[in-house]
């Protein structure tokens, strides 16, 4: 089942409107705020709400599930703007990462699992993430280990999966699962425009289809909802984006209704494919937000820092490490 598609019509204006308003809400309601959060491991999940009353939460997602169509040229400006000013890659990963977690849903979900899991995302009520690396593994999807089998209603979930972004309190988790053998791919429809063009052939032999190895099929996409009897979740200490909770997850026998198959039994390594370019997209525009803000840093110390009588950025040329100017400024 496909996403439905939308036109949208969008100008510098709007981009800059956005932009203004993320870089007021990342200054004022999350820069202030990210040493505490860094020391309690979480934000609030009020955060969520917040963005959503901004309409933040719900770009490039359907009116209908209270979102606002909106293409990557107007979407990426959000990514771009928290990460230069939101003084934190751990509230940027946890607060989107529905748009990782959710474009399986919109694209192969169906009509029912949309409704029930789509709005109250976007409202900033709940929480998703996506679950694919594994201890053994993460972009070789062919690899993966974690198995679903079928049994009546519903499928039966075995395995574990690591570094999970918004995995301690995520509401939904779209996992990648091994619900086949490995071999020759089957091909199902394409997805839309909207959730990025598929690799070409010779880099999907390269990860594992056919020509390259190990096959990828036998692979599926399922919805698995938090609550769920069997899944266990541990927080992961890490080095840094500290607010930001990463998890280790377990399925021990974790039934989940079968209603929640992502699209085609067996046709989940397009679909991982196809969601991982939409994740690029942000990746690389929050990279070049980031290397803004070290710039702003940067030029603010240069203003303000005087050497030799004289602000940093008044020097023809900044001293290079180790240069004897420097040593003396040190004594």
């Amino acid at each position: 089942m496909t996403a439905p598609t939308h036109t949208t019509s969008e100008s510098d204006e709007d981009r800059n409107a956005l932009t203004d308003t993320v870089t007021r809400f990342a200054r004022t309601e999350i820069a202030p705020h990210v040493g505490a959060w860094d020391a309690a491991g979480e934000f609030p999940r009020s955060l969520y709400r917040r963005a959503a009353d901004l309409g933040l939460l719900g770009l490039g997602y359907p009116e209908q599930y209270g979102g606002t169509p909106a293409s990557y040229a107007l979407r990426l400006p959000l990514w771009r703007a928290l990460s230069r000013h939101g003084a934190s890659g751990g509230v940027l990963a946890s607060l989107l990462s529905h748009n990782i977690g959710l474009p399986p849903v919109l694209a192969h979900g169906s009509d029912a699992v949309r409704a029930e899991v789509i709005p109250p995302v976007l409202a900033g009520e709940q929480i998703t993430a996506l679950a694919i690396t594994e201890p053994g593994g993460g972009s070789d999807v062919a690899q993966l280990r974690t198995t679903a089998r079928r049994e009546g209603d519903d499928y039966v979930v075995d395995g574990e999966k690591v570094f999970i972004t918004s995995g301690m309190r995520a509401d939904w988790i779209t996992v990648a699962v091994r619900t086949g053998d490995a071999g020759r791919d089957h091909e199902p429809p394409r997805s839309p425009a909207s959730q990025g063009s598929l690799p070409p052939e010779g880099a999907l032999a390269a990860l594992g289809r056919p020509g390259g190895g190990k096959g990828s099929a036998g692979i599926s996409m399922l919805l698995i909802p938090g609550h769920s009897a069997g899944l266990s979740r541990t927080r992961l200490d890490k080095m840094g984006w500290l607010c930001s909770d990463t998890a280790h997850l377990r399925f021990d026998n974790v039934r989940v209704p079968a209603r929640y198959l992502l699209g085609e039994e067996g046709a989940g390594f397009r679909i991982i494919m196809s969601n991982f370019n939409g994740e690029r997209f942000g990746l690389a525009v929050s990279a070049l937000g980031f290397a803004e803000a070290c710039y702003d840093e940067a030029l603010a110390w240069a203003r303000q820092r005087k050497t030799f009588g004289a602000a940093l950025v008044e020097h023809q040329a900044l001293p290079p490490q180790g240069h004897p100017a420097n040593a003396r400024q040190r004594r």
